[in-house]
């Protein structure tokens, strides 16, 4: 009988222990895929149709302050981004990137999270190859008539 008593309590604490591990497991990897802010940062995810978007700049901006203020970060390989250490304020935050259209802008206040799965104002859209910076350089000069200087 006592044997029997014995089996039960060690099973019951390896059962214990077993949830107590899968459960601290679960928290670590839940915190290390999201964002941690403080009262004074704006956070969140950036992602489009493709997915999460690496290397696009978040802007957070305000004229709520005695100048005009603005922070820009980068966003990591899984779209993460961190505008840290903001002053009190109503912010306008809007994504860019190179080939991409700008964001419309979203109203914002430090210890928020934006991800633009939840919000709909940080969906990103392409513009078309031929309109970047480099083709209309190109079809400019391919318009202009070749003339002899001399």
């Amino acid at each position: 009988m006592r044997q029997r008593r014995i089996t039960h309590l060690v099973l019951v604490a390896i059962a214990i222990a077993a949830l107590l591990a899968l459960s601290a497991d679960r928290l670590s990897s839940q915190q290390s895929a999201g964002i941690q802010i403080d009262n004074d940062d704006i956070g969140g995810v950036v992602t489009s149709a493709k997915g999460p978007e690496a290397g696009v700049w978040v802007i957070a901006e305000t004229n709520d302050l005695p100048t005009k203020f603005a922070k820009i970060v980068v966003t990591d390989e899984r779209g993460r981004y961190l505008v840290p250490d903001l002053p009190k304020a109503n912010y306008n935050i809007w994504v860019r990137g190179y080939g991409l259209v700008d964001s419309p802008k979203v109203k914002a206040a430090p210890g928020k999270i934006i991800n633009s799965g939840t919000t709909r104002g940080l969906a990103l859209h392409q513009y078309p190859v031929c309109c970047n910076t480099t083709s209309w350089l190109v079809l400019c000069a391919s318009s202009i008539p070749a003339r002899s200087i001399m």
